[in-house]
């Protein structure tokens, strides 16, 4: 029994100290990326046909001049004065092309209507070629839209549900063209940080140097550091850079509440402190009430019946409790502090403000 507990006593150990780190840390690639190794935006301008009258109305002019454009492409001559584009959308077309995009792959676009069209439910979009900033076409869509909505009415009543004038094509685009991009296994690979911050990238140098025991990874600033390439891997640089960005890394950042008025909304980071300080919290509830006094006059006495306005109004303030929050406090703490004087979550909006200003709260305030 004591030499099996010797045995897998090891084994506990390595797991004990794995165990928090595949909790809390991140891979590199989660946090970092080869710097020119990114996405592109794509535009084109195309026409949606098929629809079931919800197309633009005769108003718009573009849709007109493209579907003419379009029919004398293919050999058709039409009257522009006789063309009617009830069926007819003139749309927007996206897509992102990703890093190492091969030609014939697809890629997924969305389609955004920018006439009058009043649903693109049904319809199908016609070849449209999407360009880069650069004016080069780099791929193609076409296909039957996804639009995962409804619009019926009539003239006095409407239903409608999502919004119908935007639609998908799930890899309904065809690479034409790639972005010409090459790693050169001869020179550095310099990665770029999500999130600038000097101690992440300070602790992503130091876990690549442990790792490949060598002085590999050197910070350039808090947004970036170069990676030299080890001679055994000159002819494998896949296989380096799978597992360089496969090692766990503990990324750090400034802390932060960040509050959204609008919504009502309030997301406090871990490394949030605060000095000393007491709070106080009182409602004002204000109450205005209106009721009409009627004045009924005698009968055959020729007056008229007049409805007198009565205004009530009520004041009333809940009384206040004075909570100390003590230096050094943690996240949880402010939460329970703040949760035991009934603060609403626009109040704890004002509260963090207060506090900010005071000069107690240790931590960014971002307002949204």
């Amino acid at each position: 029994m004591l030499r099996r507990l010797i045995n897998t006593l090891p084994a506990l150990l390595i797991l004990q100290m794995l165990l928090p780190l595949s909790i809390s840390a991140a891979r590199i690639k989660d946090i970092a990326q080869i710097e020119g190794v990114r996405s592109n935006q794509l535009v084109g301008y195309g026409l949606v046909i098929g629809l079931n009258g919800t197309g633009d109305s005769n108003g718009t002019q573009f849709t007109i001049q493209s579907l003419v454009n379009m029919m004398e492409r293919l050999g058709v001559t039409v009257n522009r004065d006789d063309v009617k584009v009830d069926n007819v959308a003139a749309v927007i077309v996206t897509a992102e092309l990703p890093p190492f995009a091969k030609t014939g792959t697809t890629i997924d676009v969305l389609v955004s209507s920018i006439g009058d069209a009043d649903s693109l439910a049904g319809g199908s979009l016609l070849m449209t070629p999407l360009k880069a900033p650069d004016g080069n076409i780099y791929a193609v869509a076409q296909g039957p839209l996804i639009v995962g909505s409804l619009a019926f009415g009539g003239k006095a009543a409407k239903v409608q549900k999502n919004h119908p004038t935007v639609g998908r094509l799930p890899g309904g685009a065809l690479v034409e063209r790639e972005v010409p991009f090459a790693l050169n296994p001869d020179s550095q690979l310099r990665y770029q940080l999500a999130e600038p911050d000097f101690t992440t990238v300070s602790r992503i140098a130091a876990v690549i140097n442990k790792h490949f025991q060598s002085p590999l990874a050197s910070p350039i600033d808090s947004a970036s550091l170069n990676v030299t390439i080890p001679l055994p891997y000159r002819e494998r640089l896949v296989e380096f850079i799978a597992a360089l960005e496969g090692l766990p890394v503990q990324p750090d950042a400034i802390a932060k509440i960040v509050v959204n008025e609008k919504t009502g909304t309030i997301v406090m980071g871990e490394g949030v402190r605060i000095a000393t300080v007491a709070v106080s919290h009182g409602n004002l509830n204000l109450i205005i009430s209106e009721s009409a006094e009627i004045s009924q006059p005698y009968p055959f006495s020729m007056g008229e019946t007049v409805a007198i306005p009565q205004t009530d109004i009520a004041a009333s303030e809940e009384e206040g409790n004075l909570v100390v929050l003590q230096m050094g406090v943690s996240i949880g703490d402010v939460a329970q502090a703040l949760n035991a004087i009934g603060a609403t979550p626009r109040d704890l909006i004002a509260i963090f403000q207060a506090i900010k200003a005071s000069g107690a709260l240790h931590a960014e305030l971002v307002v949204l």
